[in-house]
């Protein structure tokens, strides 16, 4: 069999990551406006804290009714001060919402194969963290340097120095990720330095794949398929 039949059987999963205030959305916008679908983690991971749904039900348990809004929807902004100032809840939470996000992305992810996409983007804050880098590639890091992201976030969420520090500090550093990536962007610069620079990131994850990158494709999606099997059985011992 030819090798681009292979291919046309294969999804190529792009991993992209950042941190906070660094311009990761932004660039998740630009592969949406080339028209290759995104998959993100921060909307899977909203969906899963809607009022009633099993995610909900165990972060209210776990961090009691003050969290809530009058709408019994949580408090999003009151909850992130109380993780992103104590480690300990914030590894908290994340245990309590990682097996709904994580089957969340991957159903997303199998819908995204099924209707036969060549390319997607799996955007997530901890990609490293989560071990789901293993399964990506490439993995694309927007970068920043540390002031530029402290002044960045400090003068979007218009938040004090303190508490921009703190969300910042609880995060994997740039540093690190850059480090481990396959492609950096680096933005520091403006928005058109950053199209540029976008511009050989489209290339680069839009050109043929390789016979290694085809082996990790389908070690990533036989992950996907055995993640989503584990995250149904996890579902069903927790509701």
């Amino acid at each position: 069999m030819e090798r681009k039949n292979f291919q046309g059987r294969v999804m190529r999963i792009v991993g992209l990551t950042g941190g906070i205030a660094s311009g990761k959305s932004t660039v998740s916008n630009l592969f949406k406006e080339r028209g290759i679908p995104v998959v993100d983690a921060d909307l899977v991971a909203r969906d899963v804290l809607k009022k009633g749904t099993g995610g909900w039900k165990n972060v209210v348990s776990a961090f009691g009714e003050d969290i809530l809004q009058p709408d019994g929807e949580v408090d999003r902004p009151k909850l992130g001060q109380i993780v992103f100032s104590n480690p300990e809840k914030r590894q908290l939470l994340n245990r309590l919402l990682a097996p709904y996000i994580s089957s969340g992305i991957f159903w997303e992810i199998l819908k995204l194969w099924m209707k036969g996409c060549k390319v997607i983007v799996l955007d997530v804050p901890l990609l490293f963290e989560a071990k789901i880098d293993k399964w990506t590639k490439p993995i694309v890091v927007v970068w920043v340097d540390p002031e530029t992201q402290l002044r960045r976030l400090m003068l979007r969420d218009r938040t004090s120095q303190e508490d921009a520090g703190n969300r910042i500090n609880a995060q994997m550093s740039l540093d690190i990720k850059r480090a481990r990536a396959d492609i950096v962007v680096d933005n520091t610069g403006s928005l058109e330095d950053l199209r540029v620079q976008f511009r050989n990131v489209l290339l680069e994850v839009t050109k043929p794949l390789t016979w290694t990158e085809f082996g990790l494709s389908r070690q990533g999606a036989s992950s996907v398929f055995v993640s989503i099997v584990v995250g149904v059985l996890i579902f069903k011992k927790v509701l």
